[in-house]
C-alpha cells in the first residue's frame, strides 16, 4: 500500500473512532502525535496527513499551539446508513445478516488490510479473550473488533452497514450469558479468525468466521 493510500486508511481509521466509536466527542482533543502514531502502528508523518485529510474535511481543527480538536461537524455529516441502528429486529435476522456479511468481510480483509488494521483486530481479540476470562462485559470490544474486520476490507459501503450489525452483536453478548458454551466458543473461534488473519489466509479468515456465526446461532438457539 502507498504512503497515500496508507494516510486514506489512518483518516478511516480516526474517523471511525470519532463517529463509531464514539471514542471522542466534538471539541475533544484528540492524544498527542507519539501516543497516537504509537496506537495505529503508523508513522508520525502518515498520522499528520491522515489528520490532514480530516481536517479539510472538517471532521478536525488544528488550533495553533493547542492542538488537533474534533468538531462538531464530524457528527452533522453523517451517512443515513446510520439511521439503521434505530431499526428493531429480531436476533434471528440479525444473525442471517452476519452470516451473509461477515464471513466475505473477513476474507478481504486478509487479503486488503494493512499490516496496522490486522495488528489492530489481534489486539482487540486479545482484549476480549481478557474481558471474558474476567467475567468483565466484552460488548464494546466485540463491537470494535467486527468493525475493525469490516474496516480492513477498505469497503466503505460495509463500514456503513456496521450500525445494524451492532445490534446483532450487542444481543448475541446478551443471550451468550446464559450460555457457557457460547463463551467458550467465542474464545476459540475468535482465536482461529486471529490466526487467519495474522497469516493473511483469506479462505481460512472467511471459514472460520462463518463458523463463529454458525456457533452463535446454534448456542443461541436462534436456529
Amino acid at each position: 500500500m502507498n504512503n497515500k493510500m496508507l494516510s486514506q486508511s489512518i483518516a478511516d481509521t480516526l474517523l471511525s473512532m470519532i463517529t463509531i466509536e464514539k471514542r471522542f466527542s466534538a471539541g475533544d482533543k484528540l492524544p498527542n502525535e507519539n501516543e497516537l502514531s504509537e496506537e495505529l502502528n503508523v508513522s508520525r508523518t502518515t498520522l499528520r496527513e491522515a489528520i490532514r485529510i480530516l481536517v479539510a474535511y472538517n471532521v478536525l481543527e488544528i488550533q495553533r499551539g493547542k492542538g488537533t480538536f474534533v468538531t462538531q461537524a464530524a457528527f452533522e455529516q453523517q451517512s443515513n446508513f446510520g439511521q439503521l441502528a434505530d431499526i428493531k429486529v429480531n436476533a434471528k435476522d440479525l444473525y442471517e445478516m452476519r452470516l451473509i456479511f461477515e464471513p466475505e468481510a473477513a476474507y478481504l480483509a486478509a487479503i486488503r488490510g494493512t499490516d496496522a488494521e490486522i495488528k489492530r483486530i489481534l489486539d482487540l481479540g486479545e482484549k476480549i479473550e481478557q474481558e471474558i476470562k474476567s467475567g468483565q462485559d466484552r460488548t464494546d470490544n466485540e463491537h470494535l473488533f467486527h468493525k475493525a474486520i469490516a474496516q480492513a476490507t477498505h469497503n466503505e459501503f460495509m463500514n456503513q452497514l456496521m450500525p445494524i450489525l451492532y445490534q446483532a452483536i450487542a444481543k448475541g453478548v446478551t443471550l451468550s450469558t446464559m450460555s457457557q458454551k457460547a463463551v467458550t466458543d467465542t474464545v476459540g473461534d475468535h482465536r482461529m479468525i486471529m490466526d487467519f488473519l495474522e497469516q493473511r489466509n483469506a479462505e481460512g479468515a472467511k471459514n472460520a468466521m462463518k463458523i463463529h456465526i454458525m456457533h452463535a446461532i446454534r448456542e443461541l438457539g436462534l436456529e
